[in-house]
């Protein structure tokens, strides 16, 4: 699948499927090829953390944008599957960076609110949208609000609610789903569900989160998993390393990759 609007309409049909969306964050082109090759993988997204934190950055957009789109791209080029790409805030200008992602091959990404004013988070998935459309395909928003990650002190019902209606707000601009990161009961999960919509809640995937089919059994849309593929990884690796310091060797069930 080589045109960009078949690959978004592709990661839009991908959204609204009844089965669930999982994407093993990447981070690297190495990253990106072990993932596209399993067969049960079927879109590719990108882990702003991670790419940053591969570089020596602290994330939170202090990677310079041009070497993050120029990875980006470079991962794009490495598989013929869909790409979401994590872009952060949008860099000051969501409308832009995302015209420039689309670019290099992007079909979907993730825009964070970082809790701004409401009017300003709508006025950017607005902006993303009309890239898209400018663009002649019909970009993909995972919008993310930042309301649970921001709201730890705050009663969870508050939380909550802030979450639900940004997230009604962001579907309303055009955004094809809602991204709200956080370590939920089934409670909460329910009630984003009821308060957003089935399939149109995105959650990550970390230790203590539900399992995935129960997720599915309550809506959720699509699982990502930030940054902890790259610490899995570099979780192993640094066993690995340990193992061999103590006389060990590497396993014999090493796999050569793509």
């Amino acid at each position: 699948m080589t045109n960009l609007r078949d690959k978004a309409a592709h990661l839009l049909h991908m959204y609204n499927d009844v089965e669930l969306l999982q994407v093993v964050n990447v981070w690297d082109v190495a990253s990106a090829r072990t993932i596209a090759a399993l067969p049960e993988t079927r879109a590719i997204a990108t882990a702003s953390h991670a790419i940053a934190e591969s570089y020596g950055y602290e994330d939170g957009e202090n990677i310079p944008l041009e070497l993050a789109l120029a990875t980006i791209e470079r991962i794009v080029a490495a598989t013929d599957l869909p790409v979401t790409a994590d872009l952060e805030s949008g860099y000051g200008n969501a409308g832009e960076t995302v015209r420039r992602a689309i670019g290099i091959g992007v079909v979907g990404a993730n825009i964070e609110d970082g809790m701004r004013p409401l009017a300003d988070a709508v006025a950017a998935v607005s902006a993303v949208v009309s890239a898209g459309e400018a663009e002649g395909i019909p970009f993909v928003l995972n919008a993310r609000t930042d309301a649970f990650v921001f709201g730890r002190d705050r009663p969870v019902d508050d939380v909550t609610a802030d979450a639900i209606e940004r997230g009604r707000a962001f579907l309303d601009a055009g955004a094809a789903c809602v991204f709200v990161p956080g370590r939920f009961d089934e409670n909460t999960v329910v009630r984003l569900v009821d308060g957003i919509g089935v399939r149109r809640v995105s959650v990550m995937g970390m230790p203590g989160s539900l399992p995935p089919a129960r997720l599915h059994e309550l809506g959720i849309a699509r699982i990502s998993y930030g940054p902890m593929p790259q610490r899995v990884a570099l979780t192993a690796l640094q066993d690995a390393a340990s193992a061999l310091y103590a006389g060990g060797s590497i396993p014999a069930n090493t796999r050569t990759l793509p």
